[in-house]
């Protein structure tokens, strides 16, 4: 059974920090790209950033430059470091693997919120 179980979300003030954590299981961690993506109210999921098994990292525009994705291939774990933190960011973020389309996985989600 595959089980990706995010932590780290919470309540942040703009210009914060918080690093965001997925942890794997039943799958073959090590051959799979490994994502975040996030939803806001009403609108649409979208990627944030993602890691290929090589270490390959691509970001989407508004999070350049602050967030930064890797991946612990020996603890089956993905992370996302987020700086400078705004209030767009606010959203629920969910970590994903990808190898197939067969094989994609979805975590349950965290929240992260970014509000004085």
């Amino acid at each position: 059974q595959v089980q990706l179980v995010e932590s780290g979300g919470g309540l942040v003030q703009p210009g914060g920090s918080l690093r965001l954590s997925c942890a794997a299981s039943g799958i073959i961690f090590k051959i799979y790209v490994m994502g975040w993506y996030r939803q806001a109210p009403g609108k649409q999921r979208e990627l944030v950033a993602h890691i290929a098994p090589g270490g390959t990292t691509n970001y989407a525009d508004s999070v350049k430059g602050r967030f930064t994705i890797s991946r612990d291939n020996a603890k089956n774990t993905v992370y996302l470091q987020m700086n400078s933190l705004k209030p767009d960011d606010t959203a629920v973020y969910y970590c994903n693997a990808y190898a197939s389309v067969r094989n994609n996985h979805w975590g349950q989600g965290t929240q992260v919120t970014v509000s004085s």
